[in-house]
């Protein structure tokens, strides 16, 4: 059994093929997928999917890379983590690839989600691009390790992941592990704890070998399972078992699929 621990569903390019998706999951023992906020606006119409189907949890959250959004509130977030079926704030962070300085917004929206976090006892689902001193700079300063949380699509070395362990986050790899330039993911990989360890697609983005270019979906985290695999040298099946058992211990609001 495997499960998806990051993926947008909602995202019109996986929300309009949900029929065919949920076969493809049954099909590859994809059991669960968690589907990750981005904005606001668009979290009821994500709500509504995951209520609509009991395979799938939500998050809360306002992602750091949307900078023409209305900034999220404590309340705003604080309430909405206390529906059912939510399990998890952000995705939340720091994303330095693509806006410039002054980002002080980006790092309070950052900050305000990790309280959040605290309050709610949901864990925090961290993005990090071109910014990790800054993130684990702020997830240091304000404790975030006292409820803890994933670092999503994990694309950084293996030094900044024993930091990441250290304040007690979880390491989530995605079919950026199949493509053969990731060396250094590669390297966290082999090297990740095999209690610290979550797989996801972070679909429809980031296909991984052999369906690169293609749409994304739950199903084939199976393939990002298999290549971790590879590179550890162990049976599929086992980084299946410790990445499921991995979910429900970071995600304490999440109950085990009937299968």
């Amino acid at each position: 059994m495997y499960i998806d621990s990051h993926c947008h569903l909602d995202f019109p390019e996986l929300a309009q093929n949900l029929d065919a998706i949920r076969q493809s999951m049954q099909h590859n023992q994809v059991n669960q997928a968690l589907v990750v906020s981005v904005c606001l606006e668009d979290w009821p119409r994500l709500m509504e999917l995951v209520q609509a189907y009991p395979e799938f949890y939500a998050s809360v959250g306002v992602h750091p890379g949307y900078d023409k959004v209305p900034e999220p509130t404590y309340a705003d977030l604080f309430e909405r983590a206390q529906q059912p079926k939510v399990i998890a704030i952000g995705e939340t962070g720091l994303d330095y690839y693509r806006l410039v300085e002054p980002l002080d917004w980006q790092r309070e929206r950052f900050a305000l989600h990790l309280q959040v976090s605290k309050d709610s006892g949901l864990p925090s689902i961290i993005h990090t691009r071109n910014a990790i001193e800054d993130t684990l700079g702020i997830m240091r300063e304000l404790d975030a390790g006292q409820v803890g949380g994933v670092m999503h699509c994990f694309s950084e070395d293996w030094e900044s992941a024993k930091r990441a362990l250290d304040l007690g986050f979880y390491i989530s790899l995605s079919g950026i592990v199949s493509f053969k330039s990731a060396k250094q993911v590669h390297e966290v990989a082999t090297k990740v704890p095999l209690d610290r360890l979550l797989i996801e697609t972070d679909s429809p983005y980031l296909a991984p070998v052999p369906y690169r270019g293609k749409i994304n979906t739950p199903a084939l985290v199976v393939h990002v399972a298999e290549h971790i695999a590879q590179l550890r040298g162990v049976p599929a099946a086992q980084i299946a078992q410790h990445t499921t058992n991995n979910f429900y211990t970071l995600f304490k609001q999440a109950s085990p699929a009937n299968t």
